[in-house]
C-alpha cells in the first residue's frame, strides 16, 4: 500500500495517474452536448450504493471506469452554455492547474511552519485585493471557504465591536433582497431571530437609503445598538447592487459597522468598464468576495477583508502547539490568528496562477462579457409577449417567467413556470433556476459563462415555453 503515498519513490505513479484522470475528464468535457443527462436521483443512488467501499479495485484505470459511471457522466456541467442557473461559473486553466498543484503539496496555510511561501502568496493576494476595493494601509483579510463563512466572520468581528453584552440590543440592518447567510450568521452568533431587519429595497430591488435611515433612528430612538449594516454587491437573485455611497453616509453618521457583501460583484474590481459600480465599497469596514463566483476560479476560493486589520483579533486564539502567543511577538506569519479555521487549503494559489498567466483585466474582460450577455437577454425578454421580466440587470442575472397574455390565472402561471424549470432540468437541455417575487414563482438566468451566446438564451426561453405550453394543454384537457 506503500506505493499508493505520493513521495519521492512514486512521482512516476503520480505523473501516469493523474494524467489519465485528465485525460477522462478532458474526453467527457469534449463530448458533452447539454449540460446535464437529466438523470434522476431515484436511478442514479442504486448505482452508488451498489459499490462495496471494502472491495478496493486496486486498479486507477477500473476506479476511473467506474467514476465514468457513477460522476463524470452524469454530472452537471458549468462549462456548457445552456447551463445559466446558479451561481456557478465556468473555470479557467490556470486555477485548475493551481488546484492540482496545491492538493498534491497539500500546504496547510494555519501556520508559517505547515505553509512558508504559501503564507506569503495569500496575504499578497489579501493586500491585492484590498488595494483594489480601496480600503487603505491598514487592511487586512484572510481567505475562506465562501460567502457564508465570510459574511459570518465579518459579523462576528462586529458584533465584538460594538462592545455591549446584552446581545438582545444588537440589530443587523439588511436588504430584504440580501444573502439569507445573513440570518444563518446572526443565529449562530447568539442573536435573536428579530435581530436582523429588513430593510426595503426599490423597484431596482437596491436598499432604499430613506428606509435604512428610519430603521437606524429608530434603534437610536428605542436604546437598540445598530452593530451592522450589510449592504449587497451584487444580490443573488437580482444583481443588485445596493447605493453604497448614501449607506455608507449613513454608517458614518451612526457609527455602525458597514459589511459589503461583493460575493458576486466582486468581478467588477477587475472590470476595465464597470468599476465605478462599485462606488463607495471604499468605505466599508468589512467586505465579503467571492473569486470562485465572478473571478471564474474554482470552488472554493473566497476571502474577507476588512478596513482596520485590529478587528482581526476577535476571532484570534492561541494554542502552544500550534500558534503561540510567543509566535505574534516573534513576528511569526500565522494565518490561523486571522480565521475561523484552522486547517485550511491553499485556495489562494488558484487566484495567483490566474493573475499570473492572465491578469486583472483578462478575467475582468471575461465578467464585462457575461454583463453585455444579461443586456442582451434582458432586451430578447422585454421584446418577448410570452414573458416577464422583472428588473433591468445590473450585472448578470436575469429574473422572468412565462406569462403569456392568454393566461390570466397567476397561479396558473406559476404551475406552469415551476413544471416548465423541472422539465427542462429532466430533459438535460439546459438548467435554469428558480425564485419568488411578490410570492409568485419566477425562473431566473445567472449568465457567468463568457460562451454563452443570444442564440442560447433565445433557444432556452422556446424550451421553457414549449414545456409550460404542453404543461397548461394537460391540464387544461385534465380539467375538461
Amino acid at each position: 500500500m506503500r506505493s499508493h503515498l505520493l513521495n519521492d519513490l512514486t512521482a512516476e505513479h503520480y505523473r501516469r495517474s493523474v494524467k489519465e484522470g485528465v485525460e477522462r475528464v478532458a474526453a467527457r468535457l469534449a463530448a458533452t452536448d447539454r449540460p446535464f443527462t437529466g438523470i434522476t436521483a431515484d436511478a442514479l443512488a442504486p448505482r452508488i450504493e451498489r459499490i462495496d467501499l471494502d472491495r478496493p479495485l486496486g486498479d486507477t484505470t477500473a476506479a476511473l471506469d467506474e467514476l465514468e459511471e457513477v460522476y463524470l457522466r452524469d454530472a452537471v456541467y458549468f462549462h456548457h452554455p445552456r447551463y445559466v442557473a446558479h451561481l456557478n461559473c465556468p473555470v479557467v486553466i490556470p486555477a485548475v492547474l493551481g488546484e492540482a498543484v496545491l492538493s498534491a503539496v497539500n500546504s496547510s496555510l494555519d501556520t508559517w511552519d505547515q505553509s512558508a511561501g504559501g503564507t506569503l502568496i495569500e496575504r499578497r493576494l489579501i493586500d491585492w485585493t484590498a488595494a483594489r476595493i480601496g480600503l487603505g494601509p491598514a487592511a487586512d483579510g484572510v481567505f475562506t471557504s465562501g460567502g457564508t463563512q465570510s459574511n459570518l466572520q465579518a459579523l462576528l468581528l462586529a458584533r465584538e465591536e460594538a462592545k455591549t453584552d446584552d446581545l438582545a440590543r444588537l440589530r443587523i440592518l439588511a436588504s430584504e433582497a440580501g444573502h439569507f447567510s445573513v440570518r444563518k450568521s446572526a443565529k449562530l452568533l447568539g442573536l435573536d431571530p428579530e435581530s436582523v431587519v429588513a430593510v426595503p429595497v426599490d423597484r431596482d430591488r437596491r436598499m432604499r437609503t430613506v428606509a435604512l435611515a428610519r430603521e437606524l433612528e429608530h434603534c437610536r430612538r428605542d436604546g437598540l445598538v445598530p452593530m451592522a449594516v450589510v449592504a449587497t454587491a451584487g444580490t443573488t437573485d437580482f444583481g443588485s447592487i445596493d447605493p453604497l455611497p448614501g449607506i455608507a453616509e449613513l454608517c458614518a453618521r451612526y457609527g455602525t459597522w458597514l459589511h459589503v457583501d461583493a460575493a458576486y460583484g466582486c468581478g467588477l474590481l477587475v472590470s476595465p468598464t464597470r468599476r465605478h459600480l462599485l462606488t463607495g465599497i471604499e468605505h466599508a469596514d468589512s467586505v465579503t468576495v467571492d473569486y470562485h463566483k465572478s473571478f471564474f476560479q474554482p470552488v472554493s476560493s473566497s476571502a474577507v477583508l476588512v478596513r482596520d486589520a485590529a478587528t482581526l483579533r476577535h476571532a484570534t486564539y492561541h494554542a502552544d502547539y500550534l500558534n503561540p502567543r510567543r509566535a505574534a511577538t516573534e513576528r511569526v506569519p500565522n494565518q490561523v490568528d486571522k480565521s475561523l479555521q484552522t486547517t485550511r487549503r491553499f485556495d489562494a494559489l488558484k487566484l495567483w496562477m490566474t493573475l499570473r498567466v492572465m491578469g486583472a483585466d483578462g478575467i475582468g474582460r471575461l465578467f464585462d462579457e457575461v454583463c453585455d450577455l444579461a443586456a442582451e437577454g434582458f432586451r430578447l425578454l422585454a421584446a418577448d409577449p410570452r414573458y416577464d421580466v422583472v428588473v433591468e440587470p445590473a450585472l448578470s442575472t436575469l429574473v422572468f417567467r412565462w406569462a403569456p397574455a392568454a393566461v390570466t390565472d397567476p397561479a396558473e402561471i406559476d404551475r406552469a413556470n415551476l413544471h416548465a424549470r423541472k422539465a427542462l432540468f429532466a430533459s438535460g437541455d439546459a438548467v435554469v433556476a428558480g425564485t419568488k417575487v411578490a410570492g409568485r414563482h419566477y425562473l431566473k438566468f445567472t449568465l457567468l459563462n463568457p460562451e454563452t451566446k443570444p442564440d442560447d438564451l433565445a433557444a432556452v426561453l422556446d424550451l421553457i415555453a414549449g414545456h409550460a405550453e404542453q404543461y397548461l394543454g394537460e391540464s387544461l384537457d385534465r380539467a375538461s
